[in-house]
């Protein structure tokens, strides 16, 4: 049996407080992802956001606090008819970050559902269609 090539690959790293750190202190958790093949217009933004989430995932099931993402893209590329839409996004100004909260104070893996991640402050521009390019 051949396995499918791997496209995405991640790794976390906890980062142990100082030992001058006030009690209670968590440690922090940060993600790596490695994206063999980057579709810029519309596999990246979307990678960002899951993997971001899935950071803080861990992080909450783990008690450690979510700290970066970092993203290594192998081959970065923009299809031909993305660059109009992209271009519209280069040009809008950045909106600030939303904030992630918690509808419970504990959850499993097993048991986690959509309806436990809160985001307030999310305000999207309007969307900018790309065509799933093949």
């Amino acid at each position: 049996m051949s396995l499918p090539p791997c496209h995405l690959l991640c790794q976390f790293y906890v980062s142990l407080p100082p030992p001058d750190a006030p009690a209670g202190t968590k440690p922090k958790l940060s993600c790596l992802m490695f994206q063999r093949s980057a579709d810029l217009g519309l596999g990246v933004p979307f990678n960002i956001a899951s993997y971001a989430l899935l950071t803080h995932i861990v992080a909450r099931l783990t008690e450690t606090d979510a700290d970066m993402l970092t993203i290594q893209l192998g081959d970065a590329h923009v299809y031909r008819d993305h660059v109009d839409a992209l271009e519209v996004q280069i040009e809008r100004e950045p909106r600030p970050f939303p904030k992630l909260h918690w509808r419970r104070d504990s959850f499993g893996l097993d048991d986690i559902e959509p309806e436990d991640i809160i985001v307030e402050g999310y305000i999207p521009h309007p969307p900018v269609s790309m065509k799933m390019s093949i």
